[in-house]
């Protein structure tokens, strides 16, 4: 649990992260940002997360804007996450 705890406060003082990807017309993506392109992000940030630690119920993210997305660290550890999507 000590790890996941460092995990979760590492992740919350990065207080958000920022996906920069292409989009099209009306800033839908061209593709999605997704639990694992999330686990990239956070990894490179120097926070350790694996792509089955992101929540994503509401499925990946396809157009730009804010979205808390909740990470899964231990049975009894969540942290929440804000990524913020902008155009390439």
């Amino acid at each position: 649990i000590a790890g996941a705890n460092a995990r979760k406060t590492a992740a919350e003082e990065l207080g958000s992260i920022k996906a920069t990807v292409p989009v099209g017309n009306e800033g839908k993506l061209y593709g999605s940002v997704g639990p694992a392109e999330i686990a990239e992000l956070l990894t490179a940030a120097g926070v350790e997360v694996e792509k089955a630690e992101v929540r994503m119920p509401q499925g990946p993210i396809r157009q730009t804007g804010e979205y808390d997305i909740d990470l899964h660290l231990h049975a009894e550890v969540d942290a929440v996450v804000r990524v913020v999507v902008v155009a390439e």
